[in-house]
């Protein structure tokens, strides 16, 4: 009888593993570091990319959203190619020059703070130069200045609407990050701030460029910025210890993690609430009922994740919960559009 014999099943290659786990985390750090995102690393060398990463590309979004936003609430849009090339450059105004132009004063201003919490961003890692930064600052604003004054004569305003909203914007991110003023220093100016720069100004370009903006409009969108400044107070935890040590007065660190984590969540649900209850007002129940059905999924997400951890949780809570936000601020727009607001 013949004895059977059983070859023994091959190890896995822990070593081989290993390098695709790190492969994989090595990748991810760097698309992390080119959209400006929170758990990046150093090292990059490529001067346009480290322009690139300090615009933020990931804050884009919600600006570039704003002008959808806007245009639908003008009830005018409508889809033709000239219309949605328009529509591009405003998004561009919004996005890549103006938030870009955002980010990199903010960086240059803040590059102590950075140095504390986020050592890898470009400036204080020494990967850019400070006339380098500089000069990026001057034509980011020069270039979206000029490409509002292009959107103000393509509209036929007799005002430069957008001109004025792009020099009003840029001076707000100015003081935003800039002494002495440095709005940010203190949690509720700054987030406010930050909010009406993501929701009320992109909103107010896209409104202006095929619309009249009228007070209604500008009225409601600063008080749906009162929710964007909750989104803003996300941010904030993660810059606890240095905000602690430079002595920026944010909302945790003003009122701590777990207050401050209540502030902002109730922030968020009440003002669109309040938004919900504006669209009933004037008759537009079932935009209404779909924003409230928007907001039911952001409250459970904020008890899956935010609440139960800030620190921990603050990039999974924004990223499973604002998709609702933004879907619920093109819902406010379709309806004041088809109100004629």
């Amino acid at each position: 009888m013949s004895e059977s014999t059983t070859s023994p099943s091959p190890e896995p290659n822990s070593a081989e593993s290993n390098s695709v786990t790190d492969s994989a985390t090595d990748r991810s750090a760097k698309t992390r570091q080119l959209l400006g995102m929170k758990g990046a690393q150093p090292g990059e060398t490529n001067l346009w990319k480290i322009r690139l990463q300090l615009m933020k590309p990931i804050t884009w979004i919600p600006l570039i959203w704003g002008v959808v936003c806007g245009a639908a609430s003008s009830g005018n849009y409508t889809w033709t190619i000239e219309n949605v090339l328009i529509a591009a450059a405003c998004m561009l105004l919004s996005g890549p020059l103006l938030a870009g132009y955002t980010q990199t004063i903010n960086d240059f201003y803040d590059r102590d703070l950075d140095a504390i919490n986020e050592p890898y961003r470009p400036i204080p890692s020494g990967a850019i130069s400070i006339p380098q930064v500089i000069t990026q600052i001057i034509v980011l604003l020069s270039a979206g200045i000029a490409l509002a004054y292009g959107l103000d004569q393509w509209a036929g305003h007799s005002f430069p609407t957008i001109t004025v909203l792009a020099i009003g914007g840029s001076f707000l991110s100015y003081i935003y990050s800039a002494p002495p003023l440095k709005l940010k220093k203190n949690g509720w100016l700054g987030n406010y701030a930050l909010g009406a720069s993501y929701i009320a100004l992109p909103w107010w370009a896209g409104h202006a460029l095929f619309g009249d903006l009228n007070w209604t409009i500008v009225v409601l969108t600063l008080f749906y910025s009162l929710a964007g400044l909750g989104i803003a107070v996300v941010n904030d935890f993660k810059s606890v210890e240095g905000d602690q040590q430079l002595g920026l007065k944010s909302l945790p660190v003003m009122f701590g993690v777990t207050t401050a984590a209540w502030i902002c969540v109730l922030m968020i649900d009440v003002f669109q609430s309040g938004v919900a209850a504006y669209l009933i007002s004037i008759h537009q129940n079932l935009y209404a009922v779909l924003l409230i059905l928007l907001i039911i999924p952001q409250i459970t997400f904020q008890d899956m994740y935010f609440l139960r951890d800030p620190l921990g949780n603050d990039v999974k809570y924004q990223a499973s919960a604002q998709p609702f936000l933004v879907l619920g601020m093109l819902v406010t727009a379709l309806a004041l559009g088809r109100a004629g607001i």
